[in-house]
């Protein structure tokens, strides 16, 4: 991709970024942009640390699909969060009722048992895109579990859990479980099942991988 001047903003007294992507131009990821236009509304609550680890998918994900948001935060005030799960989409303002749905794995008794989904809090059965807005939590295993329990209005949305996904495709990052995925992927994987369309973000797999092995070339080789 070839980076314009106005497209850079310098940064301290020697380093450029790019202004779409915010990396330094020496790591832009710009090239790896493939629009999406989802129908199902993307939010994404990306906790503080997350903001600025390079090896994060959110910035890639969030400048691919046409119709998401990131807000930033551990813990966050009702009203804003309220506003944030049910405000109507930017893409289609017409829509007055919204439905959030928190992309959440399965929690085994053993591991947070007052925060596994009940009953009231499954997926709704022969739910359709329209309206719907898929909530991603990126964070770490432990992170996320810190916010569900600081955000109580996150416990009770209905959830979606994948099952049985490809392996992961995110080979920069330890996983804190063998099934675990990239923000990134989970998103994609579960926007493929919400719209029922598997070929339509299979390009967005393909630019992760782009960016991990652009990210592969910036960690250093062991001897």
């Amino acid at each position: 991709m070839t980076l314009h001047p106005d497209n850079a903003a310098p940064v301290g007294n020697s380093r450029r970024v790019c202004q779409r992507c915010q990396r330094p131009l020496t790591q832009c990821i710009c090239r790896w942009i493939t629009p999406i236009q989802n129908v199902v509304d993307v939010l994404i609550l990306q906790h503080p640390l997350e903001t600025n680890n390079a090896k994060g998918s959110v910035r890639l994900l969030d400048l691919c699909l046409q119709s998401s948001s990131v807000k930033v935060g551990e813990q966050f005030a009702p009203e804003y969060l309220s506003s944030a799960l049910y405000a109507s989409s930017a893409s289609d303002p017409a829509l007055n009722r919204i439905q959030p749905i928190l992309l959440y794995p399965d929690l085994q008794d053993n591991e947070a048992p007052d925060l596994i989904a009940r009953q009231g809090e499954k997926l709704p059965d022969g739910i359709t895109p329209q309206g719907v807005r898929l909530v991603v939590l990126d964070a770490t295993w432990r992170k996320s579990r810190k916010m569900l329990y600081l955000n109580p209005m996150l416990q009770h949305l209905p959830r979606l859990s994948l099952s049985e996904m490809p392996a992961s495709h995110y080979r920069i990052r330890k996983a804190h479980k063998p099934d675990q995925l990239s923000s990134l992927e989970a998103s994609t994987y579960a926007l493929m099942r919400l719209e029922h369309n598997e070929a339509k973000y299979l390009p967005l797999i393909d630019a992760f991988d782009g960016f991990v092995e652009q990210q592969m070339q910036y960690i250093p080789s062991r001897p």
